[in-house]
């Protein structure tokens, strides 16, 4: 009986130990999937922070990297319109920095009704299907236009009228939402010239 119990246990221990090599094969294989394919990208190092959280849903899927990418910068400029929001409320701005600040909201709402758009643009995409191309010419068009919306809140906080913490925390914000759209968008091209 004992020695039954001891064989059982040796075959959970070998089973249980298998799965987390293979495990473990997996997420290096996923993670040097997405390290190779941000390697193309404006900004290779922040893609791989940004998308290797997700590598065990990314795996080596190409079109889940950039549904992932996608989502992610869809995500910081939805937050990134949330904070200049916030900022419409803070007592003693100036009138050019509210109008500023107006602009921005206007062209951060534009911005993610884009990339939310393109997302589930995305999600009709099937390579080698008849209609492949008219949909991912939709889906770079937005993520284009709204990387050019990104571009322009940020440049509304240009000259030295505007200096101060303000333009400083908004400027910080959207270059990173900017340099996160832009490697969605590299790696959206990448897919769609890997499918025609």
């Amino acid at each position: 009986m004992a020695k039954s119990s001891l064989l059982s246990l040796l075959s959970l221990l070998a089973a249980v130990t298998t799965l987390a090599i293979a495990a473990a094969a997996s997420s290096s294989s996923s993670s040097n999937f997405i390290k190779s394919s941000c390697s193309t990208t404006t900004y290779p190092s922040l893609c791989y922070k940004s998308l290797s959280n997700y590598a065990s849903t990314i795996q080596q899927d190409p079109h889940q990297l950039v549904q992932t990418a996608l989502s992610f910068s869809l995500n910081k400029t939805v937050e990134t319109r949330a904070f200049v929001s916030k900022l419409r409320s803070i007592s003693g701005l100036k009138p050019r920095e509210l109008a500023a600040l107006r602009d921005c909201i206007e062209e951060m709402a534009d911005s993610v009704d884009r990339l939310g758009r393109s997302l589930k643009e995305l999600k009709l995409c099937q390579p080698k299907s008849q209609d492949f191309s008219w949909h991912m010419s939709n889906v770079e068009t937005w993520v284009s236009s709204a990387l050019t919306d990104e571009s322009t809140c940020s440049d509304g906080f240009a000259g030295k009228a505007l200096n101060g913490k303000i333009k400083a925390s908004i400027r910080a914000r959207m270059v990173n939402v900017a340099h996160v759209t832009s490697n969605a968008l590299s790696l959206i091209n990448k897919y769609a010239s890997d499918n025609y």
